[in-house]
């Protein structure tokens, strides 16, 4: 389960409730959670506890530690043209994971080149960690809040442990954006990936985008620049040199 990357952050996100919902329940207005958190979820789960355009955020793999259990409410979502309407969510509950993940340089921002200082972002990524992240965690949703510590990945009792192998289908991974296009393929486009995960002693390997057995173009996207002569990335007083 080691990973040889340096740049490893390896943390446990925990909360009451988490909503990983499955496009395909969607279409009556109402949501269903995977039983498992997404790729996408985990790496805006890492995004928030810290960012910046000159890297990309991988996960490499996911821990599941509490049993998978979910509970349906009664929701009444705001209608888009006023007034309210009834839905039923279906949420997991008490969940808890541990989640190892490394970022690599953004290829595709040659005009942050000069803020690509491993040590200095891998140093911060920790520190945010520690300090329970920079932004709101969310699983999933905005009303599922999570709360994050750093871990030791593998270490405490899944409860999976003695499950030698469960297969969930095939699943939502992940959306490729035009900013981390990996191929001329991906170039411009936005870009959906899936993949059939399997879950082997509680624990889940996610394979890099790129490498997901299905792809599906959905649109077309643009790459935003950054950097000072945009007005629009500032330098943070702690990674100023």
């Amino acid at each position: 389960m080691k990973t040889t990357h340096p740049n490893l952050v390896e943390y446990e996100v925990w909360g009451s409730y988490a909503l990983f919902s499955d496009p395909i329940m969607r279409l009556g207005g109402e949501k269903c959670s995977y039983q498992i958190p997404t790729y996408e979820a985990l790496k805006g789960i890492t995004a928030s506890i810290y960012w910046k355009p000159t890297f990309l955020w991988y996960i490499d793999a996911v821990r599941i530690m509490n049993p998978i259990q979910t509970e349906t409410k009664g929701i009444r979502p705001v209608k888009m043209n006023g007034g309210n309407d009834l839905s039923y969510y279906t949420y997991l509950k008490d969940v808890r994971y541990q989640v190892r993940a490394h970022f690599e340089w953004n290829d595709n921002r040659p005009e942050l080149s000069e803020d690509r200082n491993e040590n200095k972002h891998h140093s911060i990524a920790r520190r945010m960690v520690e300090k329970g992240g920079r932004r709101d965690i969310f699983l999933g949703t905005r009303e599922c809040q999570g709360y994050v510590k750093p871990c030791v990945f593998g270490e405490g009792t899944s409860a999976y442990e003695q499950i030698a192998e469960v297969g969930f289908g095939l699943m939502y991974h992940g959306i490729t954006y035009a900013d981390e296009a990996y191929s001329e393929s991906t170039r411009g486009k936005i870009t959906v990936n899936f993949w059939n995960p399997v879950m082997r002693r509680g624990v889940i390997l996610f394979p890099r985008p790129e490498e997901c057995p299905v792809h599906k173009t959905t649109g077309e996207g643009a790459v935003k620049k950054f950097g000072a002569e945009y007005g629009n990335f500032i330098m943070e007083p702690e990674e100023r040199a």
